[in-house]
């Protein structure tokens, strides 16, 4: 039986690219859970995406079994992505730990999301313990980076642990602290009795769905009757284990532990993260506080680029969902691009990494409409509805107000790039909060609309401030805004994949812009192509695509002149019937162009 006060359950958190996995896979070697032979960098980065970009996108668990002063104990690690998209895996991680080792690097110093996952962390009540990587490199600064955290998060000096992931210096040190600063499990006030939160659930396709669990008070076993207290499900468990840092059963889970059960459970539906598991005969009274609801925050289609590959896209979306519940799907329909789906995604990294493991894993590579906020619309009724698709946007006599998302912006740079940026953020039609200074660098922090950052924001960002800047947004809610859906005609006739909705201030450069790429995809008829932007019906934007001419007189070798004019006369008035009864001829590749570039 595991000694509760001998766990340590934490969670690594930093910025991203601040050397989590790399300090992961150190613990995981100096534990001796894996042998030499089978460690591999970034080794509890499982998909190759992960791999290649150098980023986490799934919180990943591992168990291991530390020795310190002759001491056994039981580290409980969680490595947490450190890019904003998935800041929900890092609040569920924070959820279920006592500590959490703030990693930041020692050449670039305190980021964006440093702060956000420190303050995600204070708001959990854990211990943090603030870690300085990469002090090997020359260009290291540990007592300026100290600084920066005193000064941003109030840490005491001399309080930062000073080591190298990649070398394994100082790595004692860490564990010294993990062993000493961070508290084990608290006794339970429950008896007699079972509280677990449900962390995360996925589908394995050996063992069926994994209930990733931490054991608050009781003892989990095989063959237990339990039941979710928000799902209303009873089960019985069939397999206990934990990751070390492969799947390993094992007889129980103890308090305080993090593991994984396996249950009859068919359905993910069925298993809520956050949710409270008891048994089944004895149910507890207390139900944990869990973690906020996912909300998808940034929409858009996927379509098929041929009709006949639709099955192929909704079975590859349904897997996905199995190991990924943070996206959500509906079926859409398109007069142009045929049936597909509209799908919600944290952010647009979120949506990108869906998108490649659509083309990796399913050979499926689909058409992506441009991406949207969804907003709320409140109609003249009084009601609130929400509006995710600009297909879906209501004829203009029934609105009252259109709401969009705004968020919280907190920006870090060097103090020569405060100007430039500060006029970015104006333009987007920013409200500045407030601007600190530190040391070197400064601390802006706006309120921005979030359709105005999704599309190149942090590219336009990272070029003024030569790439020096970070930022980090959090959602505050919504506000009552001046959008209009603009629309995109061809010869008259609305396409609804080109369809969007925006600022009206920004609709004019949009459609003029919008057209312009079209005249360059769509082919030209026997007709003129009129291309427009309107806005409810007026007109703000035109492009025309000219005719192609058939030389009609090609076969005139001499004679009156008359005889060529009346061949181009005749020509002129059947293009004219042309223009009045004939349909413009786009191909589907002039949309999916049309709509990649308007994404990148």
């Amino acid at each position: 039986m595991t000694n509760r006060l001998s766990i340590r359950n934490f969670a690594l958190i930093a910025h991203i690219d601040h050397g989590k996995s790399t300090l992961a896979d150190r613990l995981i070697e100096e534990s001796g859970a894996l042998a030499k032979r089978d460690m591999r960098e970034q080794f509890l980065d499982s998909m190759d995406v992960e791999r290649e970009r150098g980023i986490t996108v799934k919180t990943q668990t591992v168990r291991l079994p530390m020795v310190w002063e002759s001491n056994n104990y039981i580290f409980n690690l969680m490595d947490t992505p450190g890019h904003v998209d998935f800041s929900y895996e890092v609040s569920r991680a924070l959820a279920s730990c006592e500590g959490a080792f703030l990693i930041v690097d020692a050449t670039q110093g305190v980021e964006a999301q440093t702060l956000a996952n420190a303050w995600l962390a204070l708001e959990n009540n854990l211990e943090i313990v603030p870690v300085l990587n990469k002090i090997d490199l020359a260009s290291a600064d540990g007592d300026k980076v100290e600084e920066q955290l005193q000064q941003t998060l109030g840490f005491s000096k001399g309080n930062a642990v000073r080591l190298s992931a990649k070398t394994g210096e100082g790595l004692q040190d860490l564990l010294k602290a993990a062993v000493l600063r961070i508290p084990p499990p608290k006794q339970s006030e429950e008896k007699n009795t079972l509280q677990a939160l449900l962390v995360d659930s996925w589908y394995d396709p050996y063992l069926g769905i994994m209930i990733l669990v931490r054991v608050y008070a009781g003892t989990l076993k095989r063959g237990q009757k339990i039941r979710l207290v928000a799902g209303k499900t009873d089960a019985s468990i069939e397999r206990v284990g934990i990751f070390s840092p492969k799947p390993v059963s094992v007889e129980s889970l103890q308090q305080g532990e993090i593991g994984f059960i396996t249950t009859g459970i068919k359905s993910l539906a069925e298993t809520q993260t956050g949710d409270t598991i008891t048994l089944a005969s004895k149910p507890t009274d207390m139900v944990l506080p869990g973690f906020r609801a996912i909300q998808p925050v940034v929409f858009c289609g996927l379509f098929p680029e041929n009709a006949e590959n639709f099955e192929a896209l909704r079975d590859a979306l349904a897997k996905l969902a199995l190991n990924d519940s943070s996206f959500s799907r509906e079926k859409e329909s398109s007069p142009v691009l045929g049936l597909g789906f509209r799908c919600g995604f944290l952010g647009l990294l979120h949506l990108e990494i869906i998108i490649e493991r659509l083309k990796r894993e399913f050979d499926v590579e689909p058409v992506t409409t441009a991406p949207s906020v969804a907003y709320k619309i409140k109609r003249n009724n009084g009601t609130i509805v929400d509006l995710r698709s600009p297909a879906d946007y209501p004829e203009p006599t029934q609105i009252e107000a259109t709401l969009e998302p705004w968020i919280k912006a907190t920006i870090l740079l060097p103090h020569e790039g405060i100007g430039a940026v500060m006029q970015l953020c104006v333009e987007l039609r920013g409200k500045q909060i407030s601007l600190d200074t530190l040391d070197e660098r400064a601390m802006l922090v706006y309120e921005m609309p979030l359709n105005e950052i999704i599309f190149d924001f942090h590219d336009r960002l990272k070029s003024i401030s030569r790439g020096y800047a970070s930022f980090d947004y959090e959602a505050i809610g919504f506000r009552e805004g001046n959008m209009v859906k603009l629309a995109i005609l061809i010869n008259g006739e609305p396409v609804d994949a080109l369809s969007c909705i925006l600022h009206e201030a920004r609709a004019v450069g949009r459609a003029r812009t919008m057209c312009a790429k079209l005249k360059t995809l769509i082919p030209q008829q026997l007709f003129k192509v009129a291309i427009q932007g309107a806005i409810f019906g007026k007109i703000i934007a035109r492009e025309t695509v000219s005719a192609l001419r058939k030389d009609v007189t090609a076969k005139c070798y001499g004679g009156d002149i008359t005889r060529k004019r009346k061949l181009l006369e005749k020509q002129k008035k059947g293009k004219k019937r042309m223009r009045q009864i004939g349909k413009v001829n786009i191909p589907n590749s002039a949309f999916i162009a049309a709509l990649k570039s308007d994404i990148s």
